[in-house]
């Protein structure tokens, strides 16, 4: 009886995706939404900004909300190193200091990508984990941060709210820019902390 060798069938393997063009691709959709808005916004839209073939985006996400809920998950890796905030050694020292990074214009962009999907939001609990986790935390985390050493210090009461504190002065940023319509620069961040936030977590600039 014929003896059968035991062959290692190895499965056929398409071609592997190349993922090196993913961030450039994000960040154009990133810059897409900013300009238009989700509703506004196409594949198409965003192959040309990338200077990429639609089917190249297609093999990727299978819909403009796949392709979204990436881009805007990107940001949070492209943020600064918001897990080490500045310790100048007092509260209003660290807040100012953290007007500095990002920069302004960052900023103004993340504010205007905000914009873009807050019509998706409410029908996508995925987009808004994926907003909240991009473009709320890191910075309300660095926030608690800076009110707890605040605390530690005996500058500010025990028993001051840190999860209010933490997002006050982003929900007046966003409030100003998004529904308002008016610009926020350094100033008008700066006066916010000292007449807002400051006085919100116990302490009172002396003249």
């Amino acid at each position: 009886m014929a003896q059968v060798d035991d062959v290692e069938v190895k499965p056929r393997l398409g071609r592997k995706r190349d993922e090196s063009r993913d961030p450039e691709i994000l960040d154009a959709a990133l810059d897409v939404l900013a300009e238009t808005g989700y509703d506004g916004m196409t594949i198409d839209m965003v192959a040309a900004r990338a200077k990429a073939g639609k089917a190249t985006l297609y093999r990727r996400w299978s819909s403009k909300e796949e392709l979204v809920i990436d881009a805007v998950a990107r940001m949070k890796s492209g943020d600064l190193n918001l897990s080490s905030p500045p310790d100048t050694g007092t509260l209003r020292g660290d807040l100012v200091a953290m007007v500095k990074s990002p920069t302004l214009k960052n900023a103004e962009h993340r504010l205007k990508v905000m914009a873009g999907i807050m019509s998706m939001i409410a029908r996508n609990p995925e987009l808004a984990a994926a907003a909240q986790a991009a473009l709320i935390e890191p910075r309300a985390a660095a926030n608690r941060l800076i009110f707890q050493r605040a605390i530690d210090r005996g500058e500010i009461p025990a028993d001051a709210d840190l999860e209010m504190l933490s997002t006050l002065g982003a929900a007046i940023v966003n409030f100003r820019s998004l529904m308002l319509q008016q610009p926020v620069d350094r100033d008008f961040m700066i006066r916010t902390i000292d007449q807002v936030v400051l006085p919100a977590a116990g302490l009172r600039l002396t003249a």
